[in-house]
């Protein structure tokens, strides 16, 4: 039984860091998803650092990635150092998210700017 959303992630996806858990759950994608989209921002931020402490390293599919930092984003709308983080992780994975991490940089820094 999956007692955290990395284990859930672990047990689907395999971790460079940390075995995955002894499970005998039955291992479909679209359980994950829902409990990552109604996981809370500190549950999502824990499993992104927990199977990818060193993002190109991590086992977890760029479109969970993706969907991950998009759920903090709602979540923490105003947290500048999860924009810049969210935009690191996107441009990673080539040119076409170049434009959507720019603008989140570009958020960060006008947040920021803000409350100086």
């Amino acid at each position: 039984m999956h007692t955290t959303l990395s284990e859930h992630a672990r047990c689907l996806y395999g971790d460079d860091f940390v075995p995955a858990p002894a499970c005998s759950r039955e291992h479909k994608e679209h359980y994950f998803v829902e409990e990552l989209t109604f996981a809370d921002a500190d549950a999502i931020l824990s499993m992104l650092r927990e199977l990818g402490p060193h993002m190109v390293e991590s086992r977890l599919p760029l479109w969970v990635r993706n969907l991950a930092y998009r759920l903090l984003l709602l979540q923490r709308p105003d947290d500048p150092a999860l924009m810049r983080e969210a935009a690191d992780s996107l441009y990673l994975h080539g040119p076409v998210w170049d434009d959507i991490a720019a603008d989140l940089r570009r958020r960060a820094d006008a947040l920021e700017a803000a409350c100086t």
